[in-house]
């Protein structure tokens, strides 16, 4: 950090993948302390990446390594600035306060002491990875969650593109049960299995690399009683037909990452494989289903 302030990085990119590739990319290309990286989704749909640096950066470094990730459209696109000076880390999470969804309270290791008795915990570090629950769709979800463990004891679930991993966090300290939980992208596992032990719940969650419902890990532990999928509405489109087939018997899912225009043709997918939608929610512009199989 300079006496006159702190450099910063922002720019935007048009998907998920991309940001990952991004972020994942500046993060190998920094050692520890000199850099925090964040993306977050936005209501429109791209995704926002801000760093902060811990000293001035090389900006045509910068733009070559983002270039490298995404395109030269992209790289050209980041804007540099300095902002006041105060500490860098705190910078990055400032705003992210703890968040509350039912039960349940999304937090980072600075807000541990804002977990009350009456409330289940779920701590994750906002620049580690994606999904920190301060996005709607997964606040929605976990509201849904708790919904749906006031009035069920699911035994098997199924957390279907976990990312950070906080519904499956979350799903095993409320049920204190076996939870799988997947993802296609193989960093997102690694992050989901830290926070699992960070989270005390290790031995409760399993963690899998997978795509969509190939693993032979989800055909063992089929059929679920509960399946959370926070992904996008078209490979939730796409997944109807297998996610209808390794659903228990009035068994009951948990959608999101769906903008309020998307939710309708998801339903219809749903009810026409003999799902009823029981509830929907918008948040900060995102909407979540609640929807269970007929019997």
């Amino acid at each position: 950090m300079t006496p006159q302030g702190t450099s910063r990085a922002t720019f935007a990119v048009g998907d998920e993948f991309s940001a990952k590739r991004i972020v994942d990319l500046l993060t190998e290309s920094f050692e520890e302390g000199e850099a925090a990286i964040a993306a977050f989704e936005n209501p429109q749909g791209r995704w926002d990446v801000t760093v902060h640096f811990a000293d001035p950066p090389d900006e045509a470094s910068i733009r070559n390594l983002v270039s490298l990730a995404s395109d030269d459209t992209v790289a050209g696109s980041i804007v540099f600035d300095t902002i006041e000076a105060k500490d860098w880390v705190k910078e990055s999470l400032e705003g992210l306060v703890p968040v509350r969804a039912g039960r349940f309270i999304v937090h980072g290791s600075h807000d541990r002491d804002k977990v009350r008795d009456n409330q289940l915990g779920i701590e994750i570090e906002a620049a580690l990875a994606f999904g920190t629950g301060h996005h709607g769709t997964t606040r929605g979800c976990l509201i849904y969650l708790d919904y749906v463990l006031r009035s069920k004891a699911p035994k098997r679930i199924l957390d279907l593109g976990t990312g950070t991993g906080v519904l499956a966090i979350a799903a095993a300290k409320a049920t204190k049960k076996h939870v799988l939980a997947t993802d296609i992208d193989a960093m997102s596992v690694k992050v989901a299995h830290e926070n699992m032990q960070l989270n005390g719940v290790g031995n409760l969650v399993e963690t899998v690399c997978a795509t969509g419902f190939s693993s032979p890990a989800i055909a063992k532990h089929a059929p679920f009683d509960l399946i959370l999928a926070n992904i996008l509405a078209n490979p939730l489109r796409a997944m109807a037909t297998d996610m209808e087939r390794h659903m228990a018997s009035n068994g009951m899912i948990i959608l999101s990452g769906l903008l309020p225009h998307q939710a309708t043709s998801v339903i219809v997918a749903y009810r026409a494989r003999g799902l009823v939608l029981l509830k929907q929610q918008i948040i900060e512009g995102w909407s979540s289903l609640l929807m269970q199989r007929a019997g």
